[in-house]
């Protein structure tokens, strides 16, 4: 059972004392990441608070697409100048992306609920840090924040949170009999006027005739290891520049490959430049691959995770399959 969220007062007391505030995610966010910016940024705006909100993005997912003008990859002295930052859905500079070096040497607080993230923030020197990986999102943890600064939520911003948690839930696919928060934390988000139907039809719908072709392609190069257990697929540099990094939507193609019987575990590599693969990992819960992930440098959960890896497509398969062999296959 997951215990009552309690906020650290020291991170209370890091937004009461300060008067203006840089909230970054991670870099390519997802509806969780943008989701607790925003309405951590509108709480800290009826503070008093000035509040610059900050993703290197590329805002890839159709649903989240149309907040992009909302952030700034720009960050200048001036905007440093006084400023504190709080890292939201991710524990270390580095996974901001291409903002990370526009960031440094700011007081840091982390709000996150990665399980590998426990490992960073041991060796961070951020401070303060609110760290639960029991929550199902972070929306989840900016709604127990919001509460304990005293802020009545508006309904657009329940709507963002919710937006969030249905989000790392996969719309509540991946909740387990010991998921019971989860639920009254949306059913609490919907007293205050989030609608479920429409964050369903945001998450689900306006899908481009372009990433239907292109998710045939990515079925088509899929490939079965592990007699049927791990399915694997890629996408060339060709391909990724034909049909460009945004207005996408992975989880309609993990839940397809998923689907499928026998399969424990996904991965997804994408030739990103000529010399780096960013790789999407999942797994029905057989395998935890945020440990993989970890492994080289990335992060996530039990269930989903990523990581950026040096090198070719092949290249990278070939440090990923010992050790998915060794998981899937132990005896062998």
């Amino acid at each position: 059972m997951h215990k009552p969220v309690i906020v650290p007062h020291e991170l209370i007391s890091f937004i009461e004392e300060g008067h203006k505030f840089i909230i970054a995610g991670h870099q390519e966010p997802d509806g969780d990441c943008i989701g607790s910016q925003l309405v951590l940024g509108e709480a800290l705006n009826r503070l008093g608070k000035k509040v610059l909100l900050c993703s290197a993005g590329p805002f890839k997912r159709p649903e989240i697409v149309h907040y992009r003008d909302r952030f700034t990859a720009s960050i200048n002295e001036a905007d440093r100048y006084g400023a504190q930052l709080i890292i939201v859905d991710c524990s270390t500079l580095c996974r901001t992306g291409t903002i990370a070096s526009l960031l440094e040497g700011l007081p840091t607080a982390i709000i996150d609920h990665h399980k590998a993230s426990s490992q960073y923030t041991k060796e961070s020197s951020a401070t303060p840090v609110f760290l639960d990986p029991q929550a199902p999102s972070v929306t989840s943890m900016i709604f127990s924040l919001v509460k304990a600064l005293g802020i009545n939520l508006r309904a657009e911003e329940a709507e963002l949170l919710l937006f969030g948690l249905c989000t790392d839930t996969g719309f509540f696919r991946h909740v387990t009999e010991q998921g019971a928060a989860t639920f009254d934390c949306a059913a609490e988000l919907v007293r205050n006027g989030a609608s479920p139907q429409r964050v369903f039809n945001a998450i689900n719908g306006g899908k481009t005739f372009n990433f239907c072709i292109f998710l045939g392609i990515l079925l088509s190069n899929a490939r079965s290891y592990f007699s049927g257990k791990l399915i694997v697929t890629h996408e060339t540099l060709e391909e990724t520049q034909r049909f460009g990094l945004e207005h996408r939507d992975s989880d309609s193609l993990y839940q397809l490959l998923q689907s499928i019987a026998g399969v424990d575990a996904v991965v997804v590599i994408r030739q990103e430049t000529a010399q780096n693969c960013t790789v999407g990992l999942r797994s029905q819960g057989t395998v935890d691959v945020s440990k993989i992930a970890v492994q080289f440098g990335g992060g996530g959960h039990m269930n989903a995770a990523g990581v950026s890896i040096p090198g070719t497509i092949e290249e990278v398969w070939d440090k990923l399959q010992p050790i998915f062999k060794h998981v899937l296959l132990p005896s062998s």
